[in-house]
């Protein structure tokens, strides 16, 4: 019997992803060969590769003559130097609001100097900044859209009249966003789109070519979109494996109707720790996640009876980054409205025990 899986990443990935794809590992589409042994340069890859960029513009609405769309390596800490080698040229602003936007700002303060316009570390990450200016005269603006140690996800992005990059690994094809806003945009697919191994990148043509460094071929954007995501060998399986869960969103009616099924998610969490006496939420209300919400028990007690609970009710993953400690319901695209039902049944369980 398969678990409740909170995990943070790698995650949950819808059950006809995995059948396809462990199909695939046998014998893919009647070739005869695995997907773990396929020729990159193969037609038979090249098809899926050009699918998988297809699907995530068509998510994403954005037109393919304005933005490419790779699928590279080295996850999005990857992205964190790779985006500055191609964008700051001088000086950038970004916002701080925890450990993996903190992390992008070390790597990008190597090449350029970085402006840091917010920051809640001031609360341990427990709310995203407001009532901040984006200059318009720096190279670029950066930002994290969902924070998943803490629990805390934008709602409203800022007025910018400069280009915007944007890590937005946990919450990639969950909501949706005038994506057109940003110029680059990137995202680990082990959150919504796939196993670890694959980035997908999105980035604006017209953004790119004005920065008067040399960049390495291998941290180049341009090298990247001439030679389509292929410059050297992909992360083969991981994009085939994204491909099908783009395809397996577009069935379920896209962004807009995944949506609404993350926002009944997250409404059913967040009711039961508000209304539950014996959990707390950790994040800001008005800031709270939609696909990582974080809580912890007011009486620490009372765990290792919770946790004796969630166990036996086949619950994966809900503890708590070591950061904020307590727990952390993780509530990707394919994970099941019936699970954060069984995590809820638990937190009530617990009170009428307690």
């Amino acid at each position: 019997m398969k678990q409740h899986n909170f995990s943070a990443g790698p995650c949950i990935l819808p059950e006809s992803v995995f059948k396809e794809a462990s199909q695939a590992v046998l014998d893919l589409n009647k070739t005869g060969l695995s997907v773990l042994e396929i020729s990159h340069r193969s037609k038979g890859f090249v098809e899926i590769m050009e699918k998988a960029r297809s699907l995530a513009l068509e998510h994403l609405k954005l037109d393919a003559n304005e933005y490419a769309i790779l699928f590279l390596q080295g996850g999005a800490s990857y992205q964190f130097l790779m985006a500055a080698y191609n964008l700051l040229e001088s000086k950038a602003a970004y916002l701080d609001t925890g450990t993996w936007s903190a992390k992008a700002i070390k790597e990008a303060k190597l090449l350029g100097e970085v402006e840091v316009l917010a920051s809640s570390k001031d609360q341990n990450y427990n709310y995203i900044p407001k009532y901040y200016t984006v200059p318009s005269n720096l190279d670029y603006f950066h930002c994290t859209s969902n924070n998943t140690i803490f629990g805390t996800q934008i709602k409203d992005f800022p007025k910018s009249d400069i280009p915007v990059v944007c890590d937005m690994s946990s919450d990639i094809f969950s909501r949706e966003i005038d994506f057109s806003y940003f110029d680059v945009i990137y995202a680990g697919a082990q959150k919504n789109m796939g196993p670890a191994g694959a980035t997908m990148v999105a980035v604006k043509k017209e953004s790119l070519g004005k920065v008067t460094r040399a960049i390495p071929s291998m941290l180049s954007y341009q090298s990247m979109i001439d030679k389509d995501s292929m410059f050297n060998t992909p992360p083969v399986f991981s994009v085939y494996v994204s491909m099908l869960t783009l395809s397996w969103l577009k069935e379920q009616g896209g962004v807009a109707a995944i949506e609404k099924k993350n926002q009944e998610k997250a409404n059913l969490i967040y009711s039961e720790i508000d209304r539950n006496p014996l959990f707390e939420g950790f994040a800001a209300k008005e800031d709270r996640s939609m696909m990582n919400a974080t809580f912890t028990l007011k009486n620490e007690d009372l765990k290792s009876k919770f946790d004796q609970y969630t166990k036996e009710a086949r619950i994966n993953g809900i503890n708590g980054h070591r950061s904020v400690g307590g727990y952390r319901a993780s509530m990707y695209n394919a994970l099941p409205l019936k699970s954060v039902q069984v995590l809820v049944d638990v937190m009530k369980e617990l009170e009428r025990k307690a």
